[in-house]
This record gives C-alpha cells, structure tokens and sequence, in this order.
C-alpha cells in the first residue's frame, strides 16, 4: 500500500489540505474557514478565529482578531481596491491588497465578520 501524501511538515494532503493552499495548512482541524478569496497579490482567509494572508508560498500574516489595530477598504474609480490589515503588534507587517472588483462580495463579507468581531467586548 502505497503512503497518504504528506506536506514538508508532515501534515497529509487531501482535498481540506491541498499543497496549493498553505493558507489551510495554518487552520486547527476543528476550526471553520468563513471567507476564502483571493486577490491580486495574496489570498485572504478570515476563519472563525483569526485573519491570514498567503502570498505565493508564504503565509504574510496569521493573527487572531483580537491581534488586529485596523482594517480599511478603499474603492476608487477605474482601479482595483485596496484592502489594508494592520495587525496591533508593530514587528508584523501590514498587508495591502488588491482587490479586483470581482472579489468585492467576498471581501466585503469577510470585513462584516472581522469587523463583528472587532466589536464583540473584551
């Protein structure tokens, strides 16, 4: 019998884990995805517990909401939006994304349940 393939961790591959994707190899096996989309530049998941960005084979940032300062949207007139996530802590890097205009229903529900978040008490 030949053996489940693997990612360089170690983690099996499947359809909930595709190489492709290092994004949902960050996720705990009990945790929701709620918007998966992708950008221009990056792909953005927003889960029921933390916010990431994957760009190419890198993960650009992976916080828990309550590790965010700021997120601003911004739209303006023949170009593609830009999405901007600022986590709190000054050692991640803020990422900016381009946001075609096809992407806008995604990435305006994934700012709703950030932005819920965001708003829930301490």
């Amino acid at each position: 019998m030949t053996p489940a393939p693997t990612d360089p961790a170690g983690q099996p591959l499947d359809d909930a884990n595709p190489p492709d994707q290092p994004k949902l190899r960050l996720l705990d096996p009990d945790e929701r995805i709620d918007v998966l989309t992708e950008t221009l530049n990056a792909k953005l998941v927003v889960t029921d517990r933390r916010v990431a960005v994957a760009a190419g084979d890198r993960v650009a940032l992976d916080v828990p909401f309550t590790a965010l300062r700021r997120i601003q949207f911004d739209i303006e007139r023949h170009r593609p939006a830009t999405l901007v996530i600022v986590p709190e802590n000054p050692g991640h890097e803020p990422q900016v994304l381009a946001v075609p205009v096809e992407r806008y229903d995604d990435v305006t529900r994934a700012l709703a349940i950030v932005g819920r978040r965001l708003a829930e008490p301490a």
